[in-house]
């Protein structure tokens, strides 16, 4: 059974996923000119109000690796909180790193993605690419992991899960239609699943 100080730790895993999207989703739902279905979420950390999106990755990120820490006293995978701790770093260095405005975001933008991209959008796609490749491969050993165990729900919905994001990133990078929109619903499934897989050991623990 999880230690009181495990279960803080989870909590912070716990709290990640959610604390991500709905702040992500919020933003997109209501800035000016941010459109889903064209913008990737990151470029919400563009504008006047870009400080949120940034902090939002910061936050989630930090979280994210203090909940790695809770993961890796509890499950027997020693993968797993690795890859969480990869993902939770790569979240933190997006908020770092941020992407060029583009495609008319933030509002006054020029439509068309830029021909001449920036230092810090390179440092953001390769912390995106860290992050993602961890929390697929995150979700894939977790779906052996829960299968070994005798979870067999548990491992489908980790395995659609990373399934999800692996294929929201395929599509959004092979310019596919709402492409942006297919890579946010997997980042957003497979992180809450992570962050829903740490509540439950949370759970287990004294308060």
């Amino acid at each position: 059974m999880p230690t009181p100080t495990t279960r803080s730790m989870l909590i912070c895993a716990a709290v990640a996923g959610p604390l991500w999207a709905v702040v992500s989703l919020a933003q997109a739902a209501t800035r000016e000119g941010f459109d889903l279905t064209r913008h990737p979420l990151s470029m919400l950390s563009n504008g006047g109000l870009g400080w949120l999106q940034i902090m939002n990755f910061l936050v989630a990120g930090v979280l994210t690796m203090i909940g790695a820490a809770g993961l890796r006293r509890v499950l027997d995978s020693r993968w797993v909180p690795r890859l969480v701790a990869t993902y939770g770093a790569g979240l933190f260095a997006a908020g770092v790193f941020v992407m060029d405005p583009a495609d008319g975001f933030p509002a006054g933008t020029p439509y068309g993605m830029t021909s001449a991209l920036t230092w810090h959008s390179y440092g953001h796609m390769a912390a995106g690419t860290v992050a993602f490749t961890a929390l697929i491969a995150a979700c894939y050993v977790l779906a052996r992991s829960f299968r070994r165990a005798g979870h067999h729900g548990a491992a489908v919905v980790s395995a659609v899960a990373g399934s999800a994001l692996l294929i929201g990133n395929l599509w959004a990078m092979s310019g596919g239609a709402a492409g942006s929109l297919g890579l946010a619903v997997g980042a957003i499934t497979a992180s809450v699943w992570i962050s829903a897989v740490a509540g439950s050991w949370a759970s287990r623990a004294p308060r």
